[in-house]
């Protein structure tokens, strides 16, 4: 059920009240057209670094990504938890070693608005390698359904 506050509350009056329900805010999901897009030019940023695709997507989603620091104990090994990090420092705290990472957000979690960031730096990077995008009122109109 998505709707106004009041919509809402009407509609879970009405469901079975031994069952539990989630609320949230609800965001407009980002155009497919967005992610292809993304990966049509990250695909020529590559081939003009002499990269892979996903050293490519890695390299922007650092650049112009969404990210945050976390502290984890120095034996913990993250791999099976996070599938973009870098070591971003350690520390210590009450004698315990800790490893602070940089999380990296992949781009199939954004949000329309962290997508047109991304989409913006992955233009910038390929105007910059000389790479042809599209015009910059096509890209206005994309991004004008991403956020209707």
């Amino acid at each position: 059920m998505i709707g106004k506050p009041a919509e809402v509350i009407k509609w879970l009056l009405d469901q079975d009240q031994e069952k539990t329900y989630e609320a949230k805010e609800h965001h407009e999901k980002r155009s497919l057209n967005a992610n292809a897009y993304a990966w049509a030019i990250i695909t020529k940023l590559a081939d003009a670094m002499r990269i892979s695709k996903e050293e490519a997507y890695l390299f922007c989603l650092k650049r112009y990504g969404q990210s945050q620091i976390v502290s984890v104990l120095e034996e913990v090994d993250i791999r099976g938890f996070f599938k973009y990090y870098e070591k971003a420092g350690t520390g210590t705290v009450n004698g315990k070693k800790f490893i602070h990472w940089k999380i990296y957000k992949g781009s199939s979690e954004y949000d329309s608005r962290e997508m047109a960031v991304l989409i913006d730096g992955i233009i910038s990077e390929a105007k910059e390698l000389g790479i042809e995008t599209l015009p910059p009122d096509e890209i206005e109109r994309m991004k004008a359904r991403w956020n209707p």
